[in-house]
């Protein structure tokens, strides 16, 4: 055989050896008796090494997948995709994780940005000064120089928005089809986008916890996050199969009578997913400091609690409030949040909001948020179908996918 050949096979054969530098089998698991669309599965890949890119498989397909960067330090964390199962259902996933190269690209199914206002754009939904990370210093105030007023993720059932101000409230973006939009409308859809079918705001805030801020508690009711040295809001990931994004809080006063915390908000969010995770970590363990969140009390809302920790709402309302019923039409929104048990003091009696206090003995706190959109051509369309969904959700959240390894 010509020494080039040889040569050359041989270099085949050393690159292939050196790229696949680890393969492994994954059981994964659903232990519920119910079937689960587009379920998470997540795994630490930090004890592989500097990983660049990843292949997973399920029954020798194919299926998309993704590397994360979660502490910015430049080395690949953790891997997630998500898969359907059965009732009960096991599945043997094979991941095959690479030192070199380019993560795979498959087709997104999120998306996120953060954009600052560009004077020179006179069209609203055509600002083009995308940022990735934004800090401001206490007494900065970005609310409008931001557009959308602050970060903004969303799947291809429901969007998100976190207002970039001492409320850092949680707004809502519904659909009428299953399809990313906000790269397009940049939240505020123009008259061709809406007849064309596409979503709009569905939920007016005020100063409420919207769905799912965390602020502090005096004792007697939420307080702002008004005294704090440093905001910061981050990307972490944009897909394609979970959006990751942060709101971090530097130096809070959260209770006078304490030193200062450090509270980093991560909210994730993945495809095929109405829900987003909400993991909440302080630079110290916080045992004496009480907490508050919730869900604003839409207009005439119908109210469901478990007294568990879930609790949802069914209402309507203006979503710019009366001040604007022109431009826009009444909207019909679901509304939840599931905080674990161990997390909660007490459930707050309904008032503006349906709330919890609720703390923490360690530094990390974990909650789940969700919604819907009357306007959903797939989605739910009254109270009674709406909390079923919450019950099931919760059990979802009660028991994730098991993941070991074969």
């Amino acid at each position: 055989m010509n020494k080039k050949i040889i040569t050359l096979l041989l270099s085949i054969a050393v690159t292939s050896v050196a790229m696949a530098q680890h393969t492994i089998t994954l059981n994964i698991t659903n232990p519920l008796n119910t079937a689960r669309g587009n379920a998470p599965v997540v795994f630490s890949i930090k004890k592989y090494g500097d990983i660049k890119s990843a292949v997973v498989k399920i029954n020798g397909n194919e299926i998309p997948c993704q590397l994360d960067d979660l502490n910015q330090d430049g080395v690949e964390d953790e891997l997630c995709f998500v898969t359907d199962f059965g009732r009960k259902e096991t599945k043997n996933a094979t991941i095959t994780l690479y030192n070199i190269g380019e993560p795979r690209q498959y087709p997104a199914k999120v998306f996120a940005e953060m954009v600052l206002r560009n004077p020179k754009v006179t069209i609203k939904n055509k600002h083009n000064l995308y940022l990735s990370s934004l800090t401001i210093n206490k007494g900065t105030d970005v609310f409008s120089t931001i557009h959308h007023h602050g970060v903004a993720f969303e799947s291809e059932l429901v969007a998100y928005r976190v207002y970039f101000d001492n409320r850092q409230t949680i707004d809502l973006y519904g659909k009428y089809k299953k399809q990313l939009e906000i790269k397009d409308t940049q939240f505020y859809p123009d008259k061709q986008q809406k007849a064309a079918g596409y979503g709009d705001d569905v939920l007016w805030v005020g100063n409420t916890f919207g769905l799912g801020a965390m602020r502090g508690w005096d004792g007697k009711e939420q307080q702002l996050i008004t005294d704090v040295n440093f905001q910061t809001q981050r990307i972490i990931s944009n897909g394609p199969v979970r959006t990751i994004v942060e709101v971090e809080d530097r130096g809070w006063l959260a209770d006078p009578s304490k030193s200062r915390i450090i509270m980093t908000i991560r909210y994730t969010l993945y495809a095929g997913h109405r829900d987003c995770d909400v993991d909440v970590t302080y630079n110290k363990n916080v045992p004496d400091y009480k907490f508050s969140t919730g869900i604003i009390n839409v207009k005439n809302s119908t109210e469901y609690t478990d007294h568990k920790g879930l609790r949802g709402c069914w209402g309507t309302d203006w979503p710019a409030g009366t001040s604007d019923t022109i431009n826009y039409k009444r909207e019909t929104v679901g509304l939840g949040i599931y905080i674990p048990n161990t997390y909660i003091h007490h459930e707050i009696p309904a008032d503006a909001n349906y709330g919890f206090v609720i703390g923490t003995p360690t530094n990390k706190i974990h909650y789940g948020i969700t919604f819907c959109s009357n306007n959903e051509t797939f989605g739910f369309h009254n109270a009674t179908d709406w909390f079923d969904y919450l019950k099931k959700w919760e059990a979802e959240s009660e028991h994730p996918i098991a993941v070991k390894i074969k």
